[in-house]
């Protein structure tokens, strides 16, 4: 495993192991299989775990295989997904969500939180989900005015170590974000070939991941790439069902060529998928969607075998296949 520097928590993994592959958000996996992934990433070398309330069990998971006993050098991120409450509610919405996910996972502290809604401009109307954009969004002068003093003040109680966003907001406002005078302390961002955010994205403007990933690079601000096989449309096949019309799927058709060209590679097109977004400039460290030990291995595999070298990088980004 090889190790990067993210900010405040210094030297971490270059994969950090998601909980959404934990909480089968990316198909079906046991209760066992679960925290046997969990364990064993955590021996082959992650020592960075990020985990969400909306991952279903995974913070139980967490909880039940670490049973408050988790390995010193092992950090772990948690998510509040805050949307827009009430005017004076955000820092005990917060404040509450942090403290039963500690509870959850028997732990004393986060090392990162991270706000999991959207952050857009006042009056944004959203191209999908617009109606409930208050459940998945927080405002920009909410996230000014409330969100950031409240994250502060988590980190003055010790509650957490430090706070960032999820950077798969209305683009200008992440801009707007990391370059704000309190910025966030990471940020995660889309990190695939496809500069794809697939089923997620709600706005009709292109993602800009690679604009945003230079602005926080620019600034400073540490990256936790995500979404690396873009929620598997960059795999050899789907494992899970997902309607004809799903963003997803209609990525995975469009990959097709990508997966032809992997063939003739001789590699798996998860693994160079994998390796193309270790690659990025500015990723510092890449979490990972998987679900079991298999898949696990796998990427532990790839993240040894390094970054591709230009040639493959020239060749996968002359398919054409970015958004």
């Amino acid at each position: 495993m090889n190790y990067g520097k993210l900010g405040e928590l210094g030297s971490v993994s270059r994969l950090t192991l998601g909980g959404g592959g934990i909480g089968q958000v990316w198909g079906p996996t046991s209760h066992e299989e679960a925290a046997a992934t969990l364990r064993a990433a955590v021996e082959g070398g992650i020592d960075l775990i990020d985990t969400a309330p909306m991952y279903l069990n995974c913070e139980a998971i967490f909880g039940e295989t670490f049973e408050g006993a988790l390995p010193a050098h092992v950090r772990v991120t948690s998510k509040c997904d805050l949307g827009t409450p009430p005017v004076g509610q955000a820092a005990s919405l917060l404040e509450a969500s942090v403290l039963r996910s500690l509870a959850t996972m028997r732990l004393e502290r986060f090392d990162l939180l991270f706000l999991h809604s959207s952050i857009a401009p006042e009056g944004y109307a959203y191209a999908h989900g617009d109606s409930r954009r208050d459940k998945f969004s927080t405002r920009w002068d909410l996230y000014v005015d409330e969100v950031v003093p409240a994250l502060e003040g988590l980190k003055s109680k010790g509650l957490i170590r430090a706070w960032g966003i999820t950077g798969i907001g209305v683009p200008q406002t992440v801009l707007q974000a990391l370059d704000h005078a309190t910025r966030p302390q990471a940020v995660q961002v889309i990190a695939n070939l496809m500069d794809s955010a697939g089923g997620i994205r709600r706005f009709a403007e292109p993602a800009a991941p690679r604009t945003i990933l230079a602005k926080a690079k620019e600034n400073g601000v540490p990256v936790l790439g995500i979404r690396a096989v873009q929620a598997g449309a960059l795999t050899a096949e789907l494992d899970r069902d997902l309607s004809p019309n799903h963003p997803d799927r209609k990525d995975f058709e469009r990959a097709q060529g990508y997966r032809d060209l992997c063939r003739t590679w001789g590699e798996d097109p998860a693994d160079i998928a994998h390796r193309y977004a270790l690659s990025m400039d500015g990723v510092d460290t890449l979490i990972l969607g998987v679900k079991n030990r298999d898949e696990l291995a796998r990427t532990l595999k790839a993240e040894a075998a390094g970054r591709l070298d230009p040639a493959q990088i020239a060749a996968i980004d002359q398919l054409g296949l970015r958004t």
